[in-house]
């Protein structure tokens, strides 16, 4: 986000609001709070936004579907040769993204 064209105030606004957050998983136990690290949280008013500026150049070669803060891989059985290719795309883009 801090490479888009935006005033200060807004920017340090959805920083803020994404910083703080941590996270714990109950089942049976309740295991230790952590930071959350990624700049999604979902069911946040800002989380499908985000996602779309943070996967904005997730590109793969053949189709995707980037819905709120989903994405979905699809390819086409003639190209399912190229799978292995398309998810080390996807991965190398969560990566880059912190997604």
């Amino acid at each position: 986000m801090a490479q888009l064209d935006m005033p200060d105030q807004v920017y340090n606004w959805i920083r803020d609001f994404f910083s703080g957050h941590s996270h714990c998983t109950k089942l049976g136990e309740v295991s230790s709070f952590l930071n959350v690290t990624a700049s999604i949280i979902q069911g946040s008013g800002l989380g499908p936004a985000s996602y779309t500026v943070n996967a904005a150049d997730l590109r793969p070669h053949h189709a995707i579907v980037k819905y709120a803060d989903d994405t979905y891989l699809i390819i086409p059985g003639a190209y399912y040769h190229t799978r292995d290719d398309e998810v080390s795309n996807v991965k190398t883009s969560a990566a880059k993204n912190n997604l």
